[in-house]
């Protein structure tokens, strides 16, 4: 018989169209011998599937569908919503109340992760990991933020917010007369915390890789490197065509392999990490020091994301990768669910 699968995508922040995106691409590689999926859209007026020019509200009391007075219950949830309230752990803390499986990480470690700061403070100490120097800005020092960095922080530095993805609110700044202005505008960044995490910034090259683990065993995927010309890899350059180069496999020697992939093997370890996620990463100018960014619970799976392009070379299909991904997930969760 076939899985039931709720595709829950949209979400409350300014990662929404990029759910979506992410969402269609999932679909369309989703074995429809094996699924029956229905793509949820989660939005702050309503949670619906909509079928051609037909919307069905779903029932929040216990994640259900009806359609033509048929009751659908949902066997697994494959969780496509980047930032709030799909990435932060609400809606994995909710699913897990109603006992329903579901990928990826679960509520503590997804909260947990959505907290830079937070997240950097569990993996400290990771052998052969740097993290770059910063301060966590909280509202009631945001009227101090010049001083309280100049104090503590030497240029350039990334303000960003503290709880958020796709690098939205984000700033490089490279003199004092910015900060002001960029510490303000991570505050105004709607649904990621209302906290700034201030970096020095580190100058080498940029990473991202993908780490899973579907059975026993914590796996790597290929990594890929990110090239772009403008000042760091922002929205823009996430998501706009011809703004950034990117090479999948990445051009690392076997000793940078193996250094990068024991090292992300353990940071997804600490934060007991479930699923799939994608952590980034820097390797310095000069010193080839491995410098965390952030580890993604949630990462973007549009046909041109960094997952998809892992996924492929490494030698497998994404249609065969979702698949491995549904199956541990649903095991994974199926001692504790009725039947």
């Amino acid at each position: 018989m076939k899985l039931k699968i709720a595709l829950v995508c949209g979400g409350y922040s300014g990662e929404a169209e990029v759910s979506m995106r992410s969402a269609a691409f999932v679909e369309s590689m989703l074995d429809r011998t094996k699924y029956e999926v229905y793509k949820v859209e989660i939005t702050p007026q309503y949670w619906r599937y909509q079928h051609l020019e037909e919307s069905y509200l779903i029932d929040r009391n216990d994640f259900t569908l009806t359609i033509d007075d048929r009751k659908i219950s949902f066997d697994l949830v494959f969780m496509m919503i980047h930032g709030s309230p799909g990435e932060n752990g609400q809606l994995q803390g909710y699913f897990e109340m109603l006992n329903i499986p579901y990928t990826g990480c679960g509520s503590l470690t997804s909260s947990l992760t959505m907290n830079k700061a937070y997240t950097k403070a569990v993996i400290d100490g990771v052998e052969d990991m740097y993290l770059a120097r910063s301060i966590q800005l909280l509202e009631e020092n945001q009227e101090a933020a010049e001083t309280l960095i100049a104090e503590n922080l030497r240029m350039p530095l990334f303000v960003k917010p503290n709880s958020g993805g796709s690098s939205i609110g984000m700033s490089k700044v490279t003199e004092a007369a910015r900060i002001r202005q960029a510490v303000d505008l991570a505050f105004d960044t709607v649904n990621t915390g209302r906290q700034v995490l201030v970096e020095e910034f580190v100058t080498g090259r940029e990473f991202s890789v993908g780490v899973y683990r579907f059975g026993k065993e914590v796996e790597v995927l290929p990594a890929t490197e990110v090239i772009t010309e403008r000042e760091f890899f922002d929205f823009e350059a996430k998501y706009t065509p011809g703004l950034t180069e990117e090479i999948t496999p990445a051009d690392l020697n076997d000793e940078q392999r193996d250094r990068t992939e024991r090292i992300v093997k353990e940071i997804y370890r600490r934060l007991n990490c479930r699923g799939l996620v994608r952590i980034d990463f820097f390797l310095e100018e000069g010193t080839d020091r491995f410098y965390f960014i952030e580890v993604n619970t949630i990462p973007g799976q549009t046909q041109t994301s960094f997952i998809p392009q892992q996924i492929r070379a490494s030698g497998r299909t994404e249609k065969d990768f979702y698949a491995a991904w549904i199956d541990s997930s649903y095991n994974y969760f199926r001692p504790n669910t009725e039947k």
